[in-house]
């Protein structure tokens, strides 16, 4: 049965045993015992548990009508992930809270993924000659919210490790093993309830753990393209500035035997400009001079820019071969060395 009641808070916490900072709204993560009452703070999702009922605070303002309505009802009715149908109210309302927080992780992973994996594939296309500025805009912010899941995963976790490291509060989270002598029977008899808590917060502490590191992936994956994006962009830089620089010295080139045409063009008397055919040799000269210089500069270019060839390995040590046959080319070789040595030494 679900209803809703409005109350003051003072009323509020002085029926169910509890203190006015209990019910005190605070955005953070945490599982707590006090008075026989389990108070679950997941950020803005406040409930405490009683072995009676659960009860939501405020969930007007966070709009939980839609889970509240239509899945809380069967997950308290023992339809939910574990089978818990058997045991206690208390263990149905933790693990109906725990599955509603672990598919919110859920879905914001969901939500990110595709946006991530899409604006990564087009920032890491080699035929882009530039980014594009809306991308990393896009990609930056989803870098982010990327960031704030990871963290409230990490608190998720913690959170549960804190209740897991400590037996005494596992113990205090089994209300009506206390509380209804039956149950401490039941307990008693076969079917311990701590061991059955432990393993309700494992299970959803290894969920966490599994989205953590989906969220890890997709980080490496990001600064992985990152590095590709800024290898793309240097090897095109590389291209211009190569290419720059073989004008530069296409113009040198050219400019360095234009001399002779200024040369030539000023008002000086000589013999030579009365030949038609000088014109044409001088010319001829001037292109041909130009291209041999640009040549020798791109050749110099190419031996200084280009990498080195890898060192050649020699055709014996690529192959396998026993351990025999290794000791005898050894052998072999510091014999040759020897002999030459010494006909070295007799030669000189």
């Amino acid at each position: 049965n679900i209803f809703m009641i409005e109350k003051k808070k003072t009323e509020l916490y002085q029926e169910l045993g509890l203190q006015a900072r209990d019910l005190r709204f605070q955005h953070v993560m945490s599982i707590a015992t006090r008075n026989n009452r389990i108070i679950m703070r997941m950020e803005f999702l406040k409930a405490v548990i009683t072995p009676e009922f659960l009860l939501i605070l405020d969930y007007r303002n966070l709009s939980l009508e839609h889970w509240l309505l239509n899945e809380l009802a069967s997950q308290l009715a023992g339809e939910g992930q574990l089978v818990t149908y058997s045991l206690p109210f208390e263990f149905r309302a933790i693990e109906a809270i725990l599955q509603y927080w672990i598919s919110k992780l859920q879905g914001r992973l969901n939500t990110l993924q595709p946006q991530i994996l899409e604006t990564l594939e087009a920032l890491v296309d080699p035929k882009l000659l530039s980014v594009d500025r809306s991308k990393l805009h896009i990609l930056l912010q989803n870098g982010k919210s990327l960031s704030e899941l990871e963290t409230d995963l990490k608190v998720f976790k913690e959170t549960i490790l804190e209740i897991l490291d400590e037996e005494e509060v596992i113990e205090e989270l089994c209300l009506s093993k206390w509380t209804d002598p039956q149950v401490f029977e039941e307990s008693t008899s076969g079917i311990d309830h701590a061991e059955e808590m432990e393993l309700l917060l494992e299970n959803y502490y290894r969920q966490a753990e599994d989205l953590l590191n989906e969220a890890r992936e997709l980080r490496v994956l990001i600064d992985d393209s990152e590095s590709i994006i800024f290898i793309n962009l240097d090897s095109h830089r590389n291209v211009m500035m190569r290419l720059n620089l073989q004008l530069t010295m296409g113009t040198f080139s050219v400019s360095l035997f234009g001399l002779i045409g200024v040369a030539f063009g000023m008002n000086l008397e000589s013999s030579l400009e009365e030949d038609p055919r000088i014109f044409w040799l001088m010319t001829g000269i001037m292109f041909l001079g130009s291209g041999l210089i640009w040549r020798r500069l791109l050749s110099f270019l190419g031996r200084h820019l280009d990498p080195p060839l890898p060192p050649h390995v020699p055709a014996v040590l690529k192959k396998s071969q026993p351990a025999a046959g290794r000791v005898e080319i050894k052998t072999g070789l510091k014999g040759e060395t020897f002999g030459l040595s010494r006909s070295t030494l007799t030669n000189q």
